[in-house]
């Protein structure tokens, strides 16, 4: 996902844009004293289409705020889904995500594993 996608959805769209893809978690952590830092909104936006790649939908629509990108204090990422995505994960015998996000010039990246029962 480019960083810059990200700056230019935040400036065209605002605040729609924040409510409809992240939650409100999610915003929050993307705070800096600069304000919201679009390479960590780009980040968790890798995540989210990573994770709808894991869960396969298929003609359902999964709300892109129903997967969540939790930061521990020390850093590391994981996923909490809720409501149409974790019913999915459910149904597909998902127990468990695994997620690791990078970023680099000017992109981001995120790689979701899933352990099944």
């Amino acid at each position: 996902m480019s960083v810059d996608t990200v700056r230019e959805s935040i400036d065209r769209h605002a605040e729609h844009y924040l409510r409809r893809i992240y939650t409100p978690r999610e915003v929050a952590d993307c705070q800096t004293p600069q304000g919201i830092d679009p390479e960590r909104l780009a980040g968790r936006f890798a995540a989210k289409e990573a994770t709808l790649k894991v869960l396969r939908p298929r003609d359902d629509a999964i709300p892109w705020n129903t997967i969540e990108v939790c930061r521990d204090p020390c850093g590391w990422v994981e996923l909490q889904l809720s409501g149409p995505a974790a019913a999915l994960a459910d149904a597909n015998g998902i127990e468990e995500l695994s997620l690791s996000i990078a970023h680099d010039s000017g992109f981001a990246t995120a790689v979701v594993v899933a352990r099944c029962a």
